[in-house]
């Protein structure tokens, strides 16, 4: 494919990624920007202010995204959407979300100065709290967005006691209408996202551009583990109904589970735990935590909760504890149309080294799939590095991801549409 070549300023890039990073929480480790607090209000307002600069209208949804939008030149054609993220982890860096953000940012900036009207109208969202939240559940405002944010999500409470729906109020949106005005299926022509590796893969085979062929399905849970307190001292050890000696061991369980074999690859993970009454001198009584179980099958990460299932209880009656696990949020696996694929290693390959991979990362696209075919496209992750303040990705590097999401979105444009009337001709699916 011969491409006509578009500079992305990677000076340019650096700015507007450090300009963002000013809002953080600086009472905690690397750049901390959690939702629903002031920082990350104020990294949005600095981002509205972007969004009109580069010839946006900007609103908010009943769930809280922050959209710029521009209209396209054919009435009646669905809009094409880019978009990410802007809250991070706690101890999180610059680059996860941020720079698919800023490559819509880029995107608009290209097209008010070369004066390039696309077909399909445009969307550039900056999802509300993609990552894990405070409430338990993450991506909450591309669920919003999809009628995937259900009443007993918006009624869970932070440990503080904040209630979600009020979070979102707070933060622009509008809960009492997010599934009057949830997006349905064939309401966005297509969405593509931006964002780090957050893996070594392309590092290590030397390549600058991945082309996604899927992303992992998250199964999370809140496990609750009771025992008894009692006095550390003059507690028997056998006499002893230890809710963190109990939990110790079903954590090594989901870490022994998830290392079989199984026809694809399984990750587990406990990295949040809650312990009463958390003092030395007394045997814990109760133990609440977070596990999380990832894959590209679901029906391979339902087979590893069910034997998790298994071993609590039996952990559970060795132990004379009682330990309950409880879904908290699942996000079903995604695979990339072929037809997607193809589009973005087209464009891909004639800018840089490219390969194909999945992400083992959850995203907002995980949600867009649900009513709209998906895309992703990776730049490196240095060391495979993410969810630290180590992250980094030279900016070079970014500006070549941004330089590829613009030509895709520009190449989309203009075949899509023909795509799909080809697929519906043929009774066949170009969704994900």
């Amino acid at each position: 494919m011969s491409l006509t070549r578009i500079h992305i300023d990677s000076e340019r890039i650096r700015q507007q990624i450090e300009a963002l990073a000013v809002y953080i929480d600086t009472s905690k480790p690397g750049w901390t920007r959690r939702p629903f607090t002031s920082w990350y209000e104020q990294g949005r307002e600095w981002l509205r202010q972007r969004m009109r600069e580069n010839g946006l209208s900007v609103r908010q949804d009943s769930a809280s995204n922050l959209i710029g939008q521009l209209p396209g030149s054919e009435p009646g054609l669905k809009p094409i959407m880019v978009g990410s993220h802007t809250d991070t982890v706690t101890g999180g860096g610059r680059f996860d979300g941020i720079i698919g953000v800023i490559a819509g940012l880029e995107l608009a900036r290209v097209l008010k100065e070369t004066g390039i009207i696309l077909r399909h109208p445009l969307e550039i969202v900056d999802f509300t709290a993609e990552e894990p939240s405070e409430f338990g559940i993450s991506t909450i405002g591309s669920r919003g967005m999809v009628n995937q944010l259900l009443a007993e999500m918006l009624l869970r409470k932070d440990p503080e006691g904040l209630v979600l729906r009020d979070a979102i109020q707070r933060a622009g949106g509008s809960p009492d209408d997010i599934a009057a005005q949830a997006r349905r299926s064939g309401d966005v022509a297509f969405y593509l996202e931006l964002h780090i590796e957050q893996g070594p893969v392309l590092e290590q085979t030397g390549n600058t551009l991945g082309v996604v062929t899927g992303i992992v399905g998250i199964h999370r849970f809140s496990v609750t583990v009771e025992g008894a307190p009692n006095h550390a001292g003059t507690t028997p050890m056998g006499l002893r109904a230890d809710a963190l000696t109990g939990s110790s061991e079903l954590v090594l369980a989901v870490e022994e589970i998830a290392s079989q074999k199984y026809a694809e690859p399984v990750v587990g993970t406990v990295g949040r735990l809650f312990v009463e009454p958390n003092a030395s001198n007394v045997i814990p009584g109760r133990v609440v935590f977070e596990l999380e179980l990832r894959s590209l099958n679901t029906k391979i990460v339902e087979q590893a909760a069910a034997a998790l299932r298994v071993r609590a209880t039996q952990i559970a009656e060795r132990r004379g504890l009682s330990i309950r696990l409880e879904p908290l949020s699942q996000s079903d696996p995604i695979r990339v149309s072929s037809e997607v694929q193809s589009i973005i290693r087209e464009v891909c390959s004639a800018i840089a080294p490219t390969i194909e991979l999945p992400s083992g990362a959850g995203h907002d696209a995980n949600q867009l799939a649900r009513i709209a075919p998906i895309g992703m496209i990776f730049v490196p992750s240095e060391g495979g590095r993410s969810h630290c303040p180590e992250e980094w990705t030279p900016y070079a590097q970014v500006a070549t991801g941004i330089e590829a999401v613009i030509q895709a979105v520009l190449l989309f444009d203009q075949r899509w549409d023909a795509l799909e009337r080809e697929d519906d001709s043929n009774g066949t699916d170009s969704g994900s």
